[in-house]
């Protein structure tokens, strides 16, 4: 058994005291690899306030201590513990499993599971970045999957869900056309190629052909406003030219803008399923 109080101690060349010995029994749940309560209820069945073990105002000391253990001593070590965060860990899709739910179906880390082992009801789905985008399609279209990439939000059960899905359906991307959506449908295109899967739909629909015509059609100058930066790391060729069309062309266009064009682009899309 480490005595993970002495080798910080040691490590740091700091003295904390008795107090610090409270950690001990945690510490070596997390050794044995037991399932845990939310951060704040560690701390309190500790000994400590409930925000101890987050913010390292509450407690510096002990904040310090248990960070320093957790990241050097269990730097390899899974952690199982259950997050206080319900809210802003979920995903929300429509006509994608088959269930009698509401739609549009958001989906927790306590439902994921069970709703990934539903049946799917269709072949293609359309991943859009921005929330009132989203749901004014889906109130346009009541019957169109879609589903809601929600900005730079990589939650873990949004992941979970689009890894699942990529590889039993082909999804194309609609975003943005400035900088910052380029970068975060080049994170998707990197989350899923990383994980083996499906990437290659993804720009069916917001192709560079495509992508050069909207600009043309409906393109904003980007003016003093940083919307476009060329010096921005794209990895994905195919979002990289779309990034440097942008750039050259000194316009950005917003979803909001092309709702006609998706209406157009996306239906003819899903119907070439198969």
């Amino acid at each position: 058994m480490i005595d993970y109080l002495k080798t910080y101690e040691k490590q740091t060349d700091s003295h904390l005291g008795l107090d610090a010995r409270r950690l001990d029994s945690l510490f070596e749940k997390i050794a044995r690899g037991e399932l845990l309560p939310p951060r704040g209820q560690q701390a309190v069945d500790c000994g400590f306030t409930a925000h101890t073990l987050n913010d390292p105002h509450e407690n510096p000391a002990i904040y310090h201590y248990y960070d320093w253990v957790m990241k050097t001593v269990f730097a390899a070590t899974p952690v199982h513990e259950l997050p206080a965060k319900i809210i802003g860990n979920e995903i929300v899709c429509a006509n994608i499993f088959q269930t009698d739910w509401p739609q549009p179906l958001t989906v927790n880390r306590w439902q994921v599971e069970d709703v990934l082992a539903l049946p799917l009801i269709t072949e293609r789905a359309v991943v859009i970045e921005n929330n009132g985008v989203f749901i004014w399609l889906h109130h346009l279209h009541p019957s169109w999957p879609l589903i809601l990439q929600s900005g730079n939000d990589f939650n873990d059960v949004h992941k979970q869900v689009i890894l699942a899905l990529s590889h039993k359906l082909a999804l194309a991307y609609l975003g943005d056309l400035d900088i910052a959506g380029i970068q975060i449908v080049d994170t998707l295109t990197s989350l899923i190629k990383r994980n083996g899967r499906d990437a290659s739909h993804l720009a069916d629909l917001q192709s560079p052909a495509q992508v050069a015509s909207w600009v043309a059609g409906y393109g904003i100058p980007n003016g003093s406003r940083s919307r476009i930066n060329s010096s921005s790391t794209i990895i994905d060729p195919t979002w990289q030219q779309e990034a440097n069309f942008l750039a050259i062309s000194g316009k950005f266009v917003e979803q909001e803008q092309l709702i006609g064009e998706y209406e157009r682009v996306v239906e003819k899309w899903l119907t070439c399923a198969g």
